[in-house]
């Protein structure tokens, strides 16, 4: 198969994810929603793993997955908390990494030695992100371990940022 195919079809599998988002949006079956958490989680990961061993990881990649990710996390978070799933402190503290990121990726685009880096997942990132996955079934599923999830994840949050930031001053160029 054709490169240019494979990276149409390993981004697609990407962009699912807000199709998936879409679908938790429309139904309210709890089970139905937990599948569609695990599915999203699946994906992530498949596409991730994929691009690395197939030698299929792009500049366009790296930006469509996390578009992807975050897509259905926003979806699903929002959509828990309008069903009183979740508090909005809860969201605010779930959503921390994703801030921090977004204003490091603005700054990283705007400052002229930070342009050339390349940004690459991390190994916290991965984890908070699995960690908020788990926290998004709990929140359908086991309601009562929910708290103690979204702290840790709110721990792992403030670890990833700083871990982010440090890679790319890092890496930046010097002038």
């Amino acid at each position: 198969m054709p490169r240019r195919v494979q990276l149409v079809l390993l981004n697609s599998l990407s962009l699912s994810r807000l199709v998936l988002a879409a679908l938790f949006l429309i139904t309210s079956n709890t089970l139905l929603r937990a599948g569609l958490i695990v599915l999203a989680g699946v994906t992530d990961v498949l596409d991730g793993w994929i691009a690395r061993h197939a030698r299929l990881t792009t500049r366009l990649g790296a930006l469509i997955d996390p578009i992807g990710d975050r897509g259905f996390a926003m979806t699903a978070l929002l959509a828990l908390l309008l069903d009183g799933l979740l508090t909005p402190v809860q969201v605010c503290l779930l959503v921390l990494r994703d801030v921090g990121t977004a204003v490091g990726f603005l700054v990283a685009r705007i400052s002229p030695s930070m342009r050339p880096v390349e940004l690459k997942a991390r190994m916290l990132g991965k984890a908070t992100t699995a960690l908020q996955t788990l926290t998004l079934l709990a929140a359908l599923l086991l309601p009562v371990i929910v708290r103690p999830l979204v702290a840790t994840v709110a721990v792992l949050s403030v670890a990833a940022v700083v871990d982010y930031s440090r890679a790319v001053l890092r890496a930046r160029v010097r002038p």
